[in-house]
């Protein structure tokens, strides 16, 4: 074995899961992380539902980088980026501040994760309109809203538009109605999550959220933001009405992170290509989270904690001299809307057949042509039925 590092870029669940995993098996390679953040560890799907919980965003960290550095025996370089790869070299070029070096690699990771998708808006304050994927988005946002989440009803006389009713957006709504914050959301769709729910189960979650007082623009989309005299947003809508909000949070989906991989040659798509051992289509070189395409889950992206728990324990395996093949069982993925929560395993999107309602109120599932189970979905106290749904479930 050679004596260069394991190298893992991003240090969010993907990048940490997989030194947590490797440590495990194989306590002495070195290993360096390259972050562009503090490397302090937190769960992502936090941010969503901060205020419900009462945490502001010192509070969502749940272990220093410093710890986990130690814990893990990491060389840390945060606040680094990572300028180029050279996978003929085996090298990867760091910039950490004024300094750039060149690092050697036995293996390198990629956990880039993603970034938010922006539309282009017109407006003079267009550059105002905020997304939230880290923690630093979130501490900016949380600063710039003035809402105290541990004081109950807080975000009373505040406005938020949220561009975007997916599941992103329907939980940030959730969590701000429920700080007291009046919550306007637009999207072109005709109901909330239409992508992903059926129609009755979409319509359900439209009226809770409604009942913590969200108000609703279908049919249409922000168009542009400015801003007036006194800092205020005016947000107008692509049908002519207008919002005044004090910000503007677009939640209209992620797209992964493919920069590094593109410049250095490495085969993606919708993500960095990788096959069923994680790896893209350079050697030594793996892909997992966020910013991965996976052969084993069909060519698709998988933007969420399971599936990035289980690549990570696969490729931790790899990683230490025992190639493993990465398997996705059926991963059913929990919507953080308490107005009504919602259990969701959905099909391949490849996948030709429809929703039927299933068992009584609460309980939709999703069937193929040949009558087989797909996906399902449950709302509500029907959320209790997962594990029952889940084995009805062909993956």
């Amino acid at each position: 074995m050679s004596s260069s590092p394991v190298i893992v870029i991003g240090s969010g669940v993907a990048g940490w899961t997989t030194v947590r995993e490797f440590r495990k098996l194989d306590a002495h390679t070195p290993v360096v992380l390259v972050t562009t953040d503090s490397g302090d560890f937190y769960a992502k799907p936090t941010l969503s539902n901060a205020y419900a919980q009462k945490r502001g965003p010192a509070q969502l960290v749940t272990t220093p980088a410093a710890k986990m550095a130690e814990t893990l025996q990491v060389t840390l370089m945060d606040h680094a980026r990572a300028e180029s790869l050279d996978t003929s070299a085996r090298t990867l070029t760091v910039r950490q501040g004024d300094v750039a070096q060149t690092l050697g690699y036995r293996q390198l990771v990629l956990a880039t994760g993603a970034h938010p998708i922006r539309i282009p808006l017109q407006g003079d304050a267009a550059d105002r309109v905020r997304s939230i994927n880290t923690l630093d988005d979130f501490a900016g946002f949380h600063a710039a809203l003035g809402v105290d989440a541990t004081v109950p009803g807080s975000g009373e006389g505040k406005t938020v538009v949220v561009m975007g009713a997916g599941l992103i957006g329907c939980e940030f709504a959730n969590d701000l109605a429920l700080a007291g914050v009046q919550v306007h959301v637009a999207d072109p769709a005709a109901r909330p999550l239409a992508a992903l729910l059926p129609a009755d189960a979409g319509e359900q979650l439209q009226a809770a959220l409604s009942g913590l007082g969200v108000q609703w623009h279908f049919g249409t989309s922000v168009a542009s933001v400015n801003a007036d005299a006194n800092g205020k947003l005016l947000a107008t809508l692509a049908d002519g009405s207008t919002l005044p909000a004090d910000l503007v949070l677009s939640a209209i989906g992620l797209r992964a992170d493919t920069a590094l991989a593109l410049a250095a040659g490495l085969a993606c798509e919708r993500g960095v290509l990788v096959n069923t051992r994680l790896e893209t289509s350079a050697a030594d070189v793996y892909a997992l989270g966020d910013c991965a395409q996976y052969e084993s889950a069909g060519q698709r992206t998988l933007p969420y904690v399971m599936p990035v728990m289980t690549a990570a324990r696969a490729l931790a395996a790899t990683l230490a001299g025992t190639p493993t093949d990465v398997v996705f069982p059926l991963m059913p993925v929990s919507i953080k809307t308490p107005a009504l929560p919602i259990v969701v395993a959905a099909a391949h999107p490849a996948t030709a057949g429809q929703w039927e309602a299933e068992g009584g109120e609460g309980a939709w599932r999703f069937v193929d042509s040949a009558g087989q189970q797909r996906g399902f979905v449950l709302a509500g106290k029907s959320t209790a039925r997962r594990m029952e749904m889940a084995k009805l479930t062909v993956a």
